[in-house]
């Protein structure tokens, strides 16, 4: 479940309008696939999306990515690089990329991606050297 507005939404609304109808989705989602909740500028909302289900918590570029996993208890995280990144030098795109990867600490349940979405102006170039330097560095 991917909602590039939640965000928007104050605690109090998110759980009295979305939380119930996620949950109830989560519940009757097939259990084969991998259910992802993922939102931007859901800082406020973490727990509640949680609360709500999904195996995996998607963190935009907002948050800290070990902290907030920490303080949630997720088994399985997805995130969180700032997606403008890919508009920045080379040198500088990869430094960040390690920032995240680096807050993950190596943990299991750590899917690198982006904090939201592909921009239109992003070159095919810095992508792949996005997800070559992820590979090279997860390696390490």
């Amino acid at each position: 479940m991917f909602d590039s507005w939640i965000g928007c939404l104050s605690p109090a609304d998110y759980g009295r309008y979305v939380k119930p109808h996620m949950t109830r989705l989560f519940a009757e989602l097939p259990k084969s696939v991998p259910h992802i909740h993922f939102g931007t500028g859901t800082a406020s909302l973490l727990v509640q999306q949680r609360e709500a289900g999904g195996d995996v918590i998607g963190f935009d570029w907002r948050v800290e990515l070990g902290p907030t996993w920490e303080r949630l208890g997720a088994k399985a995280v997805q995130g969180n690089l700032d997606p403008y990144s890919l508009l920045a030098p080379r040198d500088e795109l990869k430094r960040r990329a390690s920032e995240v990867l680096r807050s993950a600490g190596g943990r299991p349940g750590h899917i690198f991606n982006l904090g939201h979405g592909i921009f239109p102006e992003a070159s095919v170039d810095q992508v792949r050297a996005l997800v070559d330097h992820v590979h090279e560095a997860s390696q390490r």
